[in-house]
């Protein structure tokens, strides 16, 4: 466990909120739902020089706009999420893996779905009023923090059902479920439909015409951002699609552009949503620059765990391929998320520019993970509120923003679901440097009956060959380093039928 340190939370000379906007960067963090690595026409992976190398779905997908912002900037091709939405939400609001925050589960916003053998204590209900979030210690430092689009913090009727409750001073459109009633406002993005629980709020001006829901999301976010720039504000945008998750609803717009592609209708209408949500970026990349504040503005891509593409067996290589899984599973296409970091507008002159540097239309391939991004922007931000007590698992990333190598940074991530039935149930995985070890506790179809599986990610990047039987010295380590990450991170853990907790079982 680290805590926050004192460089990151030193007290500056100047209060921070005496200073103008022109003193304060704003930010925006672009994130969408179910977006995976291969999601795009942006090359993510290398070839064994480290080349981009484009794979049959970077040819089907249609991404000018995140082309754009990877000229500008610096794309990761090993960035990893939480492998289902409401934890990797939660881990970029403060800072932790989900094993330490204990929201280890997708959030159903109506029962407790911890699973028949899940952790009865698990933080089903997620963030509520009071705890320290990315949006609540930048609201101290006097920026506009605003909220739009998936919220899926919390359930129903509680704190995290809200995000205006959790330190943001607007939020349009979020509410306790992960998935929009409908996309069309034809059917009032399902008010009052079969999926009325599931009624995107705040967008009632838009109901019966023809702006698809990204669209309508897009236009209201423009508005409050230049009334911060107008204000003087600066603004911190957590900018959340519903895009591109379920229902696969085809944005009209861009269905022509796949009607000849041969893939299944499903198939098709997800990649509308893909090329919806990129013309939103592009959008407000173009509002920046027309207001004059690119060069003040950083933005962070990404997404929030693994492709959910119409594609495929989700223990295959489908959707993500050459990658195999999907969004849930234990596999790096389940996990694996598209991550892009650039100014709007470079200037090597500009003071937020030279204090965090990007290197600009290069890949780094050292891996971080969704939780860096909290210390990363305060670092920036500078914040006077110190936070001693708050355990962090993210690291700074300004080092390999810089297209540098970190040699100081741990190469490892750890994904705990202890979770279940779902695409893979009750496991951890743990990547360590090239190795990858998955320990199933209760081992079922998606595991066909193994306790482990190990994996070589360097020679073996697209997890084809199971090493657990081949590599015995090497199991018993990742295992044994798997089991006291989750000691360290104060995991919760599965249980068998008496409610016992279901440990990993140690190698001799």
């Amino acid at each position: 466990m680290k805590l926050i340190s004192p460089l990151l939370l030193a007290v500056l000379a100047i209060p921070f909120s005496l200073l103008s906007a022109a003193d304060k960067p704003n930010i925006m963090v672009f994130l969408v739902d179910d977006m995976g690595v291969m999601d795009t026409s942006v090359p993510f992976l290398t070839d064994d020089s480290g080349i981009p190398r484009k794979y049959p779905l970077n040819e089907f997908y249609r991404t000018p706009s995140m082309e754009r912002l990877a000229e500008r900037g610096i794309r990761f091709n090993h960035f990893y999420a939480m492998s289902v939405c409401s934890p990797t939400r939660i881990s970029i609001m403060s800072g932790q893996n989900a094993a330490r925050h204990h929201a280890t589960n997708w959030i159903n916003p109506w029962k407790d779905n911890a699973g028949p053998n899940g952790p009865p204590q698990w933080r089903w209900k997620g963030l509520k009023k009071g705890d320290v979030t990315l949006a609540g210690l930048l609201g101290k430092e006097g920026y506009k923090t605003i909220h739009v689009g998936k919220g899926h913090f919390g359930p129903e009727e509680t704190d995290g059902a809200d995000p205006a409750k959790l330190g943001f001073d607007i939020n349009i459109g979020g509410a306790s479920f992960g998935a929009p009633g409908s996309y069309y406002a034809e059917k009032n993005y399902g008010k009052g439909g079969k999926r009325d629980r599931s009624a995107v709020p705040h967008l009632d001006q838009y109901h019966g015409t023809d702006t698809f829901l990204t669209e309508a999301l897009t236009i209201e976010t423009k508005k409050v951002i230049a009334e911060s720039v107008k204000a003087d504000e600066p603004f911190f945008l957590y900018f959340s699609h519903y895009a591109v998750h379920a229902p696969f609803e085809s944005d009209p717009r861009f269905a022509d552009h796949y009607k000849d592609s041969g893939k299944p209708a499903n198939a098709q209408a997800f990649a509308t949503l893909v090329e919806g949500m990129d013309k939103s970026l592009g959008d407000m990349l173009d509002q920046f620059e027309e207001l004059g504040i690119g060069e003040n503005t950083l933005v962070f891509f990404l997404g929030d765990n693994g492709s959910d593409a119409p594609l495929g067996h989700q223990h295959e290589v489908a959707c993500a391929a050459p990658l195999r899984g999907k969004k849930g599973a234990h596999y790096e296409g389940g996990m694996r998320v598209p991550f892009i970091a650039a100014w709007v507008k470079a200037n090597e002159k500009n003071t937020f520019q030279q204090r965090l540097p990007i290197a600009k239309g290069t890949i780094q391939t050292q891996s971080a993970a969704v939780y860096d991004l909290f210390p990363t922007i305060l670092d920036l931000v500078e914040p006077a509120n110190e936070l001693t007590d708050h355990a962090l698992d993210g690291s700074r990333l300004d080092t390999l923003l810089t297209g540098k190598p970190d040699s100081g940074r741990e190469e490892t991530f750890l994904m705990h679901y202890p979770h279940g039935p779902h695409r893979s149930s009750y496991f951890t995985s743990y990547r360590e440097d090239d190795w990858k070890v998955i320990y199933h506790y209760l081992p079922g179809k998606d595991s066909d009956g193994a306790r482990y599986q190990l994996f070589n990610l360097a020679k073996d990047p697209f997890e084809q060959k199971d090493l657990a039987g081949d590599e015995p010295e090497v199991l018993k380590r990742m295992v044994a380093t798997l089991a006291e990450g989750l000691v360290k991170q104060g995991a919760q853990y599965p249980v068998d039928e008496k409610g016992n907790p279901l440990k990993p079982e140690m190698l001799q």
